[in-house]
């Protein structure tokens, strides 16, 4: 709460409750009829009212015054939400771009010179590599299963296997 909308709570509070003094006054004056005493609590009691009256007015300013600082920081939260979210976005959206562009990978100069002989070799059709009975023997290779202690069990070509269920 704003200083100004408390003082002004708080003084027209306080020339209400004062007001009442001499408005009982005023009563006591007129019953006996005393004019003189009634027209001096009239002024008093209009003094006081008068008072109130600024301090209310002082109370409204107070208010419109929290008000607008209220508006103000309800926009400049706002902007600011907004400028995070964009923010965020901005990420995703790199994120997504480098996403799509996948990885890369980069070939060194030595690398690209055994490349392009591994590739002409393989266009002219000989690859200096392998040779023709190691190119064979890779093609006449049998299944192998391997035992659980990872040694290589060749069964023999000649051996039946059956499972009856």
């Amino acid at each position: 709460m704003h200083t100004k909308t408390m003082e002004g709570l708080t003084g027209a509070s306080m020339n209400m409750k004062m007001l009442n003094t001499p408005f009982r006054v005023y009563k006591e004056a007129e019953q006996r009829g005393d004019t003189g005493v009634m027209e001096r609590a009239m002024g008093y009691v209009g003094e006081f009212a008068d008072k109130a009256g600024e301090y209310q007015k002082k109370a409204e300013n107070g208010m419109k015054e929290d008000a607008e600082e209220a508006r103000e920081k309800a926009r400049s939260e706002q902007e600011e939400a907004i400028r995070k979210h964009r923010e965020k976005r901005e990420e995703l959206e790199k994120r997504i771009e480098k996403s799509r562009n996948g990885d890369t990978v980069s070939i060194s100069e030595s690398g690209k010179a055994v490349l392009d002989e591994k590739t002409d070799a393989v266009l002219a059709g000989t690859d200096s590599s392998l040779s023709v009975e190691e190119t064979a023997d890779a093609i006449k290779m049998e299944p192998v299963i391997y035992t659980k202690t990872g040694e290589s069990d060749r069964t023999e070509s000649g051996t039946n296997i059956s499972l009856s269920i």
